[in-house]
């Protein structure tokens, strides 16, 4: 998830796009991140520190039903400095996820869904112990064009007030069955009661590329952030793929 930037290091950053797996078909999906020029203050004491830092985690997913697919992020990890340590490997925590979508949302022109994640976080990785996300799921398929909207929210059970909203946007163009161009926006405005000050905002903004190789499908992209409290220059690699084989074609999007 990219919620809680203001408090908390990124492991996935992607825009849900309505998408799961065939019943009855695993997938495998590897998150990987680099920020090579991030952050160099903790987030809060104690806090993996986001300047040169590698963050990622497999994501296992089983489609359930043609609505309905479920997920565990395990285990999340971090290559990183946390105070004023050397750089070190560490674990992150991990998470359940719980997709639910409109049935077939590639064939439709409006698709819509939501995922419901559930994490448990180590201590350098999130101040909360315990974290939640919802993540609405808006689209449109314009022909070759993606308009894609994840209005997010994340609690960390600190009341209601607390609730952070943390938006992600997508908008592609697929000029091929198996190449793909986006721009994709990621932010955090803060508690949903009061925003934070622009500059305490965290804003990101990304040039993405898909392609289908075969069975596998990579995602690739570079984001720039343009307020104080957002890095830098953010490096993604999302590599996905289909564990066993079904008779009938998967649900993920070519």
């Amino acid at each position: 998830m990219l919620a809680r930037q203001a408090t908390a290091q990124t492991d996935e950053i992607q825009v849900y796009d309505g998408s799961i797996a065939a019943p009855g078909q695993f997938n495998l999906t590897l998150h990987n991140n680099f920020t090579p020029i991030g952050s160099t203050t903790p987030a809060f004491p104690g806090a993996l520190v986001a300047d040169r830092s590698v963050n990622g985690v497999p994501e296992w997913a089983y489609g359930v039903t043609d609505w309905f697919e479920a997920g565990l992020y395990l285990p999340l990890y971090s290559i990183g400095r946390v105070g004023g340590h050397d750089t070190a490997a560490m674990i992150d925590g991990g998470k359940v996820r719980l997709l639910f979508v409109a049935p077939h949302a590639d064939d439709r022109a409006f698709f819509y869904g939501a995922n419901f994640e559930f994490s448990v976080n180590a201590k350098h990785w999130d101040a909360s112990r315990f974290t939640s996300e919802v993540r609405p799921i808006i689209g449109w398929h314009l022909h070759s064009i993606d308009v894609i909207a994840n209005p997010i929210i994340d609690t960390a059970y600190d009341g209601l007030g607390n609730v952070d909203f943390a938006p992600a946007v997508r908008v592609a163009y697929n000029w091929s069955k198996r190449w793909a161009a986006a721009v994709e926006e990621y932010d955090d405005y803060g508690p949903v009661h009061h925003f934070r000050p622009v500059d305490d905002e965290s804003h990101q903004l990304w040039a993405v590329v898909d392609h289908q190789v075969g069975s596998l499908s990579v995602e690739a992209g570079v984001g720039f952030g343009w307020t104080t409290n957002s890095d830098r220059l953010t490096l993604k690699l999302i590599l996905s793929r289909d564990l066993n084989q079904r008779p009938t074609p998967s649900a993920s999007r070519p």
